[in-house]
């Protein structure tokens, strides 16, 4: 890895995703299981959220910080694509510091949720 890498992944939210986010979350507000006058659902935030933290899963990062920025709604059927860019990389004895930031976008290209993150990876 280095500073300036940029790492993407995607994926499209069900309505059976969303309303299970829902059960398991405990956040059962209307909006995410009442479909809207357009027949969708909206998804939760913090499921949103999972498109950068599935990305550090990846790279078995442990986060110490994440700020979020909800942009727009993303609803069942939408599929989002998450951007991560690495900024710093500090490598110490046990683990590297790591500072990124990420964007998400919809399948218009619009941003839906940017954010950073700050955490470690532990060295191997």
């Amino acid at each position: 890895m280095q500073i300036g890498d940029v790492v993407s992944w995607q994926r499209t939210f069900t309505e059976d995703e969303i309303r299970a986010f829902a059960k398991l979350s405990g956040d059962e507000g209307e909006h995410h299981l009442v479909p809207d006058q357009n027949g969708r659902l909206m998804a939760h935030g913090l499921l949103t959220a999972t498109l950068p933290t599935k990305i550090g899963g990846d790279m078995n990062y442990i986060a110490r910080q994440m700020t979020f920025e909800f942009h727009r709604p993303v609803f069942a059927g939408d599929t989002i694509e998450c951007e991560v860019t690495l900024l710093e990389l500090e490598p110490g004895d046990r683990y590297t510091q790591m500072t990124a930031q990420f964007v998400c976008r919809n399948q218009s290209g619009k941003e839906v949720m940017t954010g950073q993150t700050r955490g470690v990876i532990k060295n191997t």
